[in-house]
């Protein structure tokens, strides 16, 4: 049976870190505990789990970090954990099971990454991450922010799931301030981090700087295909709050030229149309979203409702808005279905049984 490094790097994690590592302790092998800077009782706290824990000096880099925390470990694979992330009760016997199962050559385990959920605390997105990685020199952390080892070798896929639950509010503006450092060191943003750079615009309202970052990444032949399908999502997003919806259109269209369609973007079109009061549009997208097959084996963000719950819900409104109560009815059951708790439908249902 391998045995397994947990690799954390820690800052002022007081109020989470315990119940992260309860979730996890009694199935590792050892904890690696790298602090870089906590002002709080984080470092007292982890003491009580291990002794391996190392001061580091923060220089705005991720991966610099996580290598050191790896450089720490002494087991077979190396595990990696954010404060706020927690393995659920449920969860625990499949990672044992996995631990007991695993076969020695394999290089990297991918698990998935709950980072979202509904009121019902169903994962509403995640995504794979590597998640067990082979504790050797070939395998290191790349990228001063959105972090991550390049897969390659034998890869697992596990279904075990590890969920991100953050308790209060962190500092919003970390990661773009330290790509604006990046650049004003005159460091080149490579593709990967162009599409996380105007993310990160988006989130921060710089809608027109976004653009400006994400259509460039869009037009280059390098970059990963789900971060293109992703990009088109975000550059549309910021056209309609720039009033310019033909090319919010365009750009959600322009997402089928890296793949198939996706759930995620036919919903997305579904909406443009029905907000626009063209029913038939929409419901030509929403069904398409509907047949679209869900990826489960991919690193690209996964949005489960739409596959599912979204689009039937629009579909309701759609068919409502077209005078067709009964069809309409119908798919506000079929959504029911998947979210029997969910306000929306319960609403429809108390709407419908009115007429």
């Amino acid at each position: 049976m391998p045995t397994i490094s947990l690799c954390m790097i820690v800052k002022n994690e007081e109020i989470h870190i315990a119940r992260c590592l309860d979730s996890v302790a009694e199935l590792v092998d050892e904890i690696i505990i790298v602090d870089t800077g906590s002002t709080d009782s984080t470092v007292e706290i982890v003491s009580d789990y291990t002794s391996n824990i190392y001061l580091y000096t923060w220089k705005d880099d991720f991966s610099d970090a996580r290598n050191y925390s790896f450089s720490k470990a002494s087991m077979d694979y190396c595990m990696w954990m954010d404060a706020d992330d927690i393995l659920e009760e449920e969860e625990k016997e499949k990672f044992l099971l996995l631990k007991q199962s695993l076969s020695l050559d394999t290089d990297i385990v991918m698990m998935k990454y709950n980072t979202s959920f509904d009121e019902s605390g169903r994962p509403s997105f995640s995504y794979f991450r590597e998640r067990w990685i082979r504790n050797c020199p070939q395998y290191r952390w790349v990228g001063a922010v959105h972090e991550v080892i390049v897969p390659n070798g034998k890869i697992l896929y596990s279904d075990i799931a590890i969920c991100h639950r953050k308790m209060g509010v962190g500092d919003p503006d970390r990661n773009l301030k330290i790509y604006q450092k990046m650049i004003a060191d005159g460091i080149f943003l490579e593709p990967r981090h162009q599409y996380y750079y105007g993310r990160e615009l988006y989130y921060h309202k710089q809608y027109e700087e976004a653009v400006s970052v994400l259509e460039p990444f869009l037009r280059s032949a390098d970059g990963w295909v789900e971060n293109k399908i992703e990009a088109c999502s975000i550059c549309a997003n910021c056209y309609l709050q720039l009033g310019k919806e033909q090319d919010a259109l365009i750009t959600l269209l322009r997402s089928m030229s890296f793949d198939l369609p996706r759930a995620e973007l036919c919903c997305e079109i579904g909406k443009y149309f029905l907000e626009h009061g063209n029913f038939h549009n929409a419901i030509y997208w929403y069904e398409i979203a509907l047949n679209t097959p869900k990826s489960e084996y991919s690193s690209g963000f996964i949005l489960p409702d739409c596959y599912d719950y979204i689009p039937l819900l629009q579909l309701c409104v759609c068919y409502d808005r077209l005078g067709d109560q009964q069809k309409a009815k119908e798919y506000n059951e079929k959504a029911g279905a998947y979210k029997p708790y969910s306000q929306a439908y319960l609403y429809n249902k108390q709407y419908f049984d009115s007429l």
